[in-house]
């Protein structure tokens, strides 16, 4: 655990630059005991790069929007602690690098938005009406754990198929909308077939399930082991079983 340390000047190392090109800036700036690296880059900006763009709202950890590098791993600004860095050492802040960029720290994300869109919506059997959906607990219990999630798009960051392949983003919607997918897959009322979708469309063969996402996930969401296995496990079997394969053209949906 890390211990107090009181007021210190801390060295910052912090990105500066847009999409034509920038470079790394080198700042001293007083650091209180009990902040975190937003705290810090909220103080360079009043006392030394008013003009310095960084991407925040609720400082809480719940919003995603501060979403950076820090010392080249993914974090929150907003929950990364200085504590945990010693007062001698240079803390290095820079923008996702999986994103382009806009400005300084603030990268375009839009690329997660165009993929949500193509996600089809939970989809019910239509003779079911509002007030008539029933799920056992477990099922309930099951998928709650994936809508913890505050698309602060860090597993998306940190994803090599997408970070070192630019080319990959075309058919590779990322962990992000994986355990979306396999949300609404694991949904006992989702009439959509979920496995085909995650496989052709989205490109669920690229991951090798490395488990860098779930290393950075703030929500601590388990998405290798709980959502992208299973959902590969699922795609398998519907692929390649035909016992299986018989069985959901005579009995189960899609």
């Amino acid at each position: 655990m890390a211990q107090s340390i009181g007021t210190y000047d801390a060295r910052l190392r912090v990105w500066r630059g847009d999409d034509d090109g920038g470079e790394l800036h080198d700042y001293t700036v007083a650091v209180n005991d009990g902040e975190v690296v937003l705290d810090i880059i909220h103080r360079l900006q009043a006392t030394q790069a008013p003009d310095l763009a960084v991407r925040w709202n609720c400082k809480a950890g719940k919003c995603g929007s501060c979403s950076a590098e820090i010392n080249g791993m993914p974090k929150l600004l907003c929950m990364t602690r200085m504590s945990t860095f010693s007062p001698d050492e240079t803390v290095t802040i820079t923008p996702m690098r999986t994103f382009p960029i806009k400005r300084d720290l603030v990268t375009d994300v839009s690329f997660n938005y165009q993929k949500a869109r193509q996600i089809p919506s939970f989809t019910p059997p239509p003779d079911l009406k509002p007030g008539e959906y029933r799920m056992q607990q477990e099922d309930v219990n099951r998928s709650q754990e994936f809508r913890k999630c505050i698309e602060c798009f860090l597993c998306q960051d940190v994803c090599h198929v997408l970070r070192d392949h630019e080319d990959n983003k075309e058919a590779f919607a990322g962990p992000r909308f994986h355990i979306r997918i396999a949300e609404l897959d694991m949904h006992p009322l989702d009439t959509v077939d979920r496995k085909k979708m995650a496989q052709d469309e989205f490109g669920l063969g690229y991951c090798n399930i490395t488990k860098c996402c779930t290393e950075v996930c703030p929500e601590h969401i388990k998405i290798t082991d709980n959502a992208l296995i299973p959902m590969k496990e699922r795609v398998v079997d519907r692929k390649y079983d035909p016992i299986v394969w018989l069985g959901n053209k005579l009995f189960r949906r899609g």
